[in-house]
């Protein structure tokens, strides 16, 4: 009989254990009991618990996160003078019926523009709906250029996981569900 902690022990001889308990596991239980009890002494042993389910506000806190890495991305792209191509998956059939996955581009629009003094404005968005940032009426960040646009995003995204956007996050998502009712 083998035993996992043995160094004359090979994958061969495990194999045949394996299979030799299968059929006889009455006696393999019996002869084997000290064997089974010091391998598992040998694993660290923990108590599973389930995850929570995530509330709504760590769902929209979690989209809008994932949105802000891909303008990161862009941005970075964009300031080393490379293209970004996101990409995503897709179940495409063919013509005869056969269905496949298939990786395909994603469209990813920037959330900045140039004003005419060569500043950029930056705004953060959630669906198609422009988020307010700090006071009332303000919606936009003003960056020096595309270099520091980077650690602007970073800086936002930092607040979005600590949920300092929560309210707006959520006035934006009762808008866009608005906008999605049948009347």
């Amino acid at each position: 009989m083998c035993s996992v902690q043995s160094p004359s022990c090979d994958r061969e001889s495990i194999v045949m254990n394996i299979q030799y308990a299968y059929r006889n596991p009455i006696h393999y239980q019996a002869n084997s009991m000290a064997t089974t009890t010091s391998a598992l002494g040998t694993l660290k042993l923990a108590v599973f618990t389930k995850p929570a389910a995530v509330t709504a506000a760590e769902f929209r806190r979690n989209k809008l996160a994932a949105r802000l890495r891909e303008q990161m991305a862009l941005a970075e792209a964009e300031r080393d003078g490379t293209i970004y191509a996101a990409t995503r998956k897709r179940v495409v059939t063919d013509a005869a019926g056969v269905r496949s996955t298939v990786t395909a581009p994603k469209r990813v629009k920037q959330w900045w523009n140039k004003d005419a003094a060569g500043k950029v404005l930056l705004t953060v968005r959630y669906g198609s709906r422009l988020l307010e940032l700090g006071s009332k009426g303000k919606n936009a960040v003003e960056v020096a250029d595309i270099k520091q646009l980077v650690p602007t995003l970073k800086i936002i995204l930092d607040a979005v996981l600590a949920g300092e956007l929560d309210s707006e996050i959520s006035a934006a998502s009762v808008g866009l569900k608005a906008g999605f009712k049948r009347g």
